[in-house]
């Protein structure tokens, strides 16, 4: 009898949460780095430490449950995965770290999602009326994943870790600071004599005698005692050059002016970086997710993120509303309707 089953047994693997799974997620999120995103670096941890804090200053109304900690959660998971998922409870909002969906005319119907706990993660199924899903940068293929900043500018990322990473290694491993003197012939045990006499030295005056004869006879260079630097000229590889290119070009990624890390930034420009950020990318993203709040919540959910932001230049904004308080004076004198006249310019509420 043959002792081998011909046909192989349906093999049973534990899926989403567990300790297998998360093992997997954090090797994951470590490599991700070396793989071109780029997440492990500086500069896309401020940015989205920008995006974390705009999100949670936003003025919520409509619902109690857009707290805070939640926004914050949403901003971050933005910035690195491009979407977001919540359970939503009567107990507040229940961030999930991984889920699976089913989608019918392109649109989520069910989720099967994962909670992360301290004693380890469990799975439930749920149908999409029962969870917040925030995404951005979706494409026209699946409209229902989204998309993170930097997994549409992999290569941009990938120069950035990849110069960083070989900076680093320059930096450990390079021989910075290390030098050659030329020294006539000599004995090994003197070499090292001497070089032991040169270390510790810092500081103070060494003289020694040099013998301008070299081994093959004749006089030697009068320069023989010219020391050659061992440090590596990295400036011909334009490193300084390529990281700041690549550094601009994911502060750009991020909607954040690349102007905002200059070091002679003035007031006026770091305003301006901010309601930038503000105006064209927080709050399209504040959008959507009152729009989505307000599809499973049931209200009208508004978030703001401009008003609490500031991000505006204080004197001006002044001026421009004391001008705009004399026009509509004029106006009313001249029995002219307030309305019409700011309808003229396309001014609204």
């Amino acid at each position: 009898m043959w002792p081998f089953n011909r046909k192989p047994k349906e093999e049973t693997r534990s899926a989403m949460s567990g300790f297998t799974a998360e093992l997997t997620a954090a090797r994951e999120s470590y490599i991700s780095g070396r793989r071109g995103i780029g997440e492990l670096t500086g500069t896309v941890q401020s940015c989205v430490g920008l995006w974390e804090g705009g999100l949670s200053l936003g003025d919520v109304s409509g619902t109690d449950l857009l707290g805070r900690k939640s926004l914050a959660l949403a901003a971050r998971s933005l910035a690195l995965r491009g979407e977001a998922l919540f359970l939503i409870r009567e107990t507040g909002l229940v961030p999930c770290s991984d889920w699976d969906l089913k989608t019918v005319d392109a649109k989520p119907t069910a989720y099967r999602v994962s909670v992360s706990e301290a004693g380890g993660g469990r799975t439930e199924t749920v149908l999409a009326g029962e969870v917040l899903h925030f995404r951005i940068g979706c494409d026209v293929s699946a409209p229902y994943y989204g998309a993170a900043p930097l997994k549409r500018a992999q290569l941009t990322a990938g120069l950035l870790n990849a110069v960083e990473t070989a900076l680093s290694e320059v930096f450990e491993m390079a021989p910075l600071g290390s030098q050659i003197v030329p020294y006539p012939e000599a004995k090994d045990t003197d070499l090292e004599g001497l070089a032991r006499g040169f270390r510790g030295n810092r500081g103070k005056v060494m003289l020694r005698e040099s013998v301008n004869v070299q081994a093959a006879g004749g006089h030697a260079p009068a320069a023989d005692w010219r020391p050659n630097d061992l440090t590596p000229d990295l400036s011909k590889a334009m490193t300084r050059e390529s990281l700041d290119g690549a550094r601009a070009s994911i502060c750009m990624v991020f909607g954040v002016l690349p102007g905002l890390s200059a070091p002679a930034a003035t007031g006026p420009l770091v305003r301006e970086a901010q309601r930038h950020l503000a105006q064209w990318v927080l709050q399209p993203i504040a959008a959507a997710i009152a729009e989505e709040c307000t599809e499973k919540l049931g209200n009208e959910i508004k978030l703001d993120i401009m008003r609490s932001l500031q991000a505006y230049d204080v004197g001006n904004r002044a001026r421009a509303l004391s001008a705009v308080v004399q026009t509509l004076a004029l106006a009313k004198e001249a029995g002219v309707d307030p309305a019409q006249a700011l309808a003229l310019v396309d001014w609204k509420e």
